[in-house]
């Protein structure tokens, strides 16, 4: 059935999914479609609770939205059950650029942690050369379409684990195969940065790029740690560094606000948020503030200069897309064109590639705008 194009969204008359976007923080089992994890489970002993694509996609949606990141990561156990050989890594990372192309995105970085995708034999090496491959097939069918995409590898250890040391050498082994940076993913609270110092020095030592999960789950002393301990040079999420800001006075639309330290160098750095909307409000990430899009500090950060950029987290659990987060967003704070195209640049800029390559995505997404 072909989509209705009325019921796309739409600002000033131009069709959000149409722009080209830039994917940051996506995590590529947090993206299956429902379908794929019907198929890929049969054989294997992964208890699916739906039987339909439709009920999968709602039951994920469902169970995500506990207002608790602990809870959220639970969902996690069947796509990642269902991502444990070669064959499926691949099927799922083709899928996930095919995916993103459709949405407009132009460039994008996917997140994964191989070490959870060992149980059917594969080596940390091998997870890795599946997904590439998949990442690689899926590119080459973007472009026999008349498209394009450039999609890195973001390589996560999990905090809670005792294998971050063994990524982090990992993903410097495969930067020049398709491996861009970095991250550390999992519970937050109470598994801060500093307690992989050892790693995040070995990653410094070989000036290898690094995005930390920080200011989701735990406040601004994670901020802290990512930045003096991890060296981050972006924020995954960073939603609670509007926690060092203390709104002083408000006078209609104008609010004045004092800075704490923290917060004015991670705005006058210029690190950039990896913000996440939908996401952000099931996992309680912004609960400090309320529970509506509204309530989402990000236009105070927007507005007082900081480097946001908009991003899915988990295209399956929050049932959603980069242009439904842009739409959402637009709707609550009245964005116009030139507010979505600085998010773009903002996350072009910010991306993990090599200044010139920047330079040509910047470049890209300005002429896509224009026109």
């Amino acid at each position: 059935m072909a989509k209705d194009k009325t019921a796309e969204p739409r600002v000033q008359g131009v069709a959000l999914r149409s722009l080209p976007k830039v994917s940051l923080h996506d995590h590529l089992d947090g993206g299956l479609r429902p379908e794929t994890i019907l198929e890929l489970a049969e054989g294997t002993d992964v208890a699916l609770p739906a039987s339909d694509a439709a009920a999968l996609q709602e039951w994920f949606a469902e169970r995500a939205d506990s207002g608790s990141l602990v809870e959220y990561l639970k969902t996690f156990e069947i796509t990642v059950g269902v991502m444990q050989t070669r064959e499926a890594l691949t099927r799922v990372a083709r899928e996930f650029v095919e995916d993103l192309a459709a949405d407009g995105v132009v460039y994008g970085e996917v997140r994964w942690a191989p070490e959870q995708h060992l149980d059917g034999g594969l080596t940390l090496e091998e997870a890795v050369e599946a997904v590439q491959d998949g990442i690689e097939q899926g590119e080459d069918i973007v472009e026999d379409s008349g498209r394009s995409i450039r999609v890195g590898q973001i390589l996560s250890a999990m905090r809670q684990g005792d294998r971050v040391q063994e990524v982090a050498e990992l993903a410097v082994a495969f930067r020049q195969d398709g491996v861009v940076a970095f991250d550390i993913a999992g519970p937050e609270d109470g598994f801060p940065p500093s307690q992989h110092r050892e790693a995040f020095d070995y990653l410094a030592g070989e000036f290898f790029p690094v995005t930390v999960h920080a200011g989701e789950a735990a406040g601004v002393a994670s901020i802290r740690s990512a930045l003096l301990d991890g060296r981050a040079l972006r924020l995954g999420h960073g939603v609670a560094i509007a926690r060092d800001l203390e709104v002083v006075s408000r006078e209609g639309e104008e609010v004045l606000v004092q800075f704490g330290d923290l917060a004015r160098w991670v705005r006058d750095r210029e690190i950039p948020l990896e913000l996440s909307p939908s996401s952000n409000l099931q996992t309680g990430a912004v609960a400090h503030w309320g529970s509506q899009i509204e309530d989402h500090p990000f236009d105070l950060l927007y507005q007082l200069g900081f480097c946001v950029t908009v991003n899915t987290d988990n295209r399956l659990m929050s049932r959603t897309s980069l242009t439904r987060e842009l739409a959402i967003l637009q709707a609550a704070f009245g964005y116009d064109l030139d507010d979505i195209e600085q998010f773009q640049l903002n996350a072009a800029a910010a991306s993990f590639l090599p200044v010139e390559q920047r330079e040509e995505l910047i470049d890209l997404i300005s002429e896509g705008f224009a026109r």
